[in-house]
């Protein structure tokens, strides 16, 4: 399998994945202070949504790839 079909293949995964769930969290650890060997820190909790826009184009964009790609006259 060629580099340009890895990716086709990785845009439509990445694609359906995106329409299946909309949104990913995170888990992001900030430190608030430090005054010697006492340390303040907390944990935020993030949500990134995936526009639905970009997973239909990530998907249409493997598929051009797969059928564009590769073939020479």
């Amino acid at each position: 399998m060629n580099a340009v079909k890895l990716i086709a293949v990785a845009l439509i995964v990445a694609g359906t994945l995106g329409l299946a769930y909309g949104s990913f969290n995170y888990t992001k650890e900030t430190q608030a202070l430090k005054l010697g060997s006492i340390e303040l820190s907390f944990k935020e909790k993030q949500t990134v949504d995936i526009p639905l826009w970009a997973s239909i184009s990530a998907i249409a964009a493997g598929v051009g790839l797969l059928l564009f790609t590769g073939k020479k006259a």
